[in-house]
């Protein structure tokens, strides 16, 4: 089992990343790869869960241990996949989660993609009072961005990404009208504006 992969970023899209190591190019998942971007080119150190199926090999990525420890924890939850708990994640509010589990909040879970009543109540069973070895503070540190000087690129981006993450055309739609309200100069701003607002919805 791998746990992180450190090597040159060579590639960023609105699902995975690609790291360089040894000259092998490993295809990580990431529930927001555009926090990367900036170190485009450069040594990155990410964490890494190997899922392995029947027919299906795939690396999920992590910015530090404690967000890979959330991770593993939500896929011990019967019903959450690997897919689904880095859909959780992409919202970086990671304490908001925490406290939701820790205060019996289900409906606050069930804003996330693919989780359901059934599901969030199965989260909170799970995993209410096993999340103290986590560091919550780490929970609201501020993503890495990168510059460039189209706007409109940047909203394009976010809402593939929010596709990618599982959300519906119909819930894209209604946050797309509101990004354009806003100012930002990078993707992954425009990404965390539009988590915010799915979860208000």
């Amino acid at each position: 089992m791998y746990e992180y992969i450190k090597g040159i970023l060579t590639y960023v899209s609105p699902a995975y990343v690609v790291v360089e190591n040894q000259g092998m190019g490993y295809q990580i998942h990431s529930a927001n790869p555009y926090r990367f971007s900036t170190k485009m080119n450069e040594e990155v150190l990410i964490y890494v869960y190997q899922a392995v199926r029947e027919d299906d090999i795939t690396l999920y990525g992590f910015k530090d241990l404690n967000e890979k420890k959330l991770y593993l924890k939500l896929l011990n939850v019967s019903g959450i996949g690997p897919k689904s708990a880095l859909a959780i994640l992409a919202n970086e509010d990671h304490s908001g989660l925490v406290q939701a589990i820790e205060h019996n909040d289900a409906n606050y879970l069930t804003k996330f993609p693919g989780v359901g009543k059934k599901t969030a109540s199965q989260i909170v069973l799970d995993l209410k009072g096993k999340l103290g070895d986590l560091d919550v503070e780490w929970a609201q540190g501020t993503a890495l961005t990168f510059d460039s000087e189209e706007g409109n690129v940047h909203i394009t981006e976010a809402l593939e990404a929010l596709k990618v993450l599982g959300y519906s055309a119909r819930e894209i739609k209604k946050v797309s009208g509101e990004l354009e309200k806003i100012q930002h100069d990078t993707t992954d701003a425009y990404l965390r504006e539009a988590l915010k607002l799915m979860m208000k919805k």
